[in-house]
């Protein structure tokens, strides 16, 4: 416990996946955390963050999951962040002042960029594939990514990682075939199917991550 109250552990994305993370995180007892992400709690959000509910609708979801950390360990330290993470933000963190990097962002840039500033400060890291258009948490599983199969999003990210000479990356990925969504999404105008998701898919990803990070801690 003495260790874990010495750790700090970076989660980068505070929705459905880092929002359960980051609180699993402090509940288990890490002393040190930094959130980093720039969007607000909006309605639809309050299906599967733990965090979002409707009154915290239009807040910065840093700030809310700060609040609520600190109701349930007053003494952790909470450092937030409304920030996009990009190459172009990437300069702003110092990855050599952590224990362990949490990846539960949505971007390819953005995910490729934070693993390879982790891997050039030898700071672990893991990963987060996809969690959208999944109905099966007992599919999700721990893997090197090179040994992730169906996953849309891993095999995107081994190709880049590849190319980057990247050799390995701790990451959990569903092992699902993601179904097909009926609903268009408003922002492409029909065109482009809306992901979905639930609230046990992102959690038990969130939680998977959580405990990945406890046990390579104290190991």
């Amino acid at each position: 416990m003495e260790k874990l109250k010495n750790s700090r552990v970076a989660v980068f994305g505070i929705g459905g996946v880092g929002g359960h993370a980051v609180e699993a995180l402090v509940r288990s007892g890490i002393g040190t955390v930094d959130l980093i992400d720039n969007d607000v709690f909006s309605l639809t959000n309050i299906n599967r963050q733990t965090f979002a509910t409707h009154k915290t609708i239009g807040q910065y979801k840093v700030d809310t999951a700060k609040a609520r950390l600190l109701e349930i360990n007053p003494q952790v330290i909470v450092n937030a962040y409304r920030t996009f993470y990009t190459p172009e933000t990437s300069k702003d963190f110092d990855f050599k002042n952590c224990d362990y990097v949490v990846d539960a962002i949505d971007t390819v840039t953005g995910k490729i960029e934070l693993i390879m500033q982790a891997k050039k400060c030898n700071t672990p890291i893991i990963s987060a594939m996809g969690a959208g258009n999944k109905l099966d948490p007992t599919a999700f599983t721990v893997e090197d990514i090179y040994k992730t199969s169906v996953c849309p999003l891993a095999r995107i990210m081994r190709s880049e990682l590849r190319k980057r000479g990247v050799e390995s990356l701790k990451v959990v990925y569903s092992r699902e075939k993601p179904i097909k969504s009926e609903y268009p999404s408003e922002e492409k105008k029909g065109n482009q199917p809306a992901p979905g998701s639930t609230a046990f898919c992102p959690s038990v990803m969130g939680l998977i991550i959580a405990s990945e990070v406890i046990k390579d801690i104290i190991a």
